[in-house]
């Protein structure tokens, strides 16, 4: 099982957004969409090894964490729109401390990151990290931040976890994602 988790720093924290304007009423909301899209789609295939979390910090209700699990995903078409509206979904079920399923394979709860690192090892992808290609094996856990750095309590926090860079240039969340997933698969096919 693949897993990756996207920290959504401004990422609303109610369903109460506007699906056609996600960037602005839903505090960055189509970034972690698109992440979602990277971690499930192939062309003309869907990943069903995958869990995606989404840990969301905005408000008015922080912190829950939004899992999708592709071995039993329905719903999910390849547009911010359609992750999105799962999203929307989510956050109208009410969150408790332990996963509550919203449609077939997305779950929401209260917690954040404190709870995933208890929960999984995750690497955490860097800049600054091992170059991926120069590593022997690699996690199958895999932690990155939206469009912002992570904050100084978040890196504080990740302390100890292995730090993994995908190249010399800093990637859009989703495009890490895909080139993480890629690297995985070329290992995976003996290339």
């Amino acid at each position: 099982m693949r897993r990756v988790a996207i920290i959504g720093h401004l990422a609303r924290t109610a369903g109460d957004f506007n699906l056609s304007d996600m960037p602005g009423s839903a505090g960055r909301m189509d970034v972690l969409c698109r992440c979602v899209n990277a971690a499930f789609f192939l062309s003309h295939e869907f990943r069903r090894d995958v869990e995606c979390f989404l840990v969301l910090l905005g408000e008015p209700d922080p912190p829950k964490t939004i899992r999708f699990s592709g071995g039993r995903l329905r719903y999910l078409s390849p547009d911010e729109r359609s992750a999105g509206s799962l999203i929307k979904k989510a956050l109208a079920v009410p969150a408790g401390t332990g996963f509550r399923e919203s449609t077939p394979g997305v779950e929401v709860k209260k917690g954040g990151l404190s709870d995933l690192l208890c929960e999984y090892t995750f690497a955490v992808l860097d800049e600054n990290g091992t170059d991926a290609r120069a590593m022997a094996t690699l996690p199958d856990a895999f932690l990155l931040s939206d469009h912002l750095d992570f904050a100084e309590e978040e890196n504080h926090s990740l302390e100890g976890l292995e730090r993994i860079s995908l190249g010399p240039r800093s990637l859009h969340a989703d495009h890490a994602i895909t080139v993480l997933w890629n690297e995985i698969d070329r290992r995976e096919a003996g290339w």
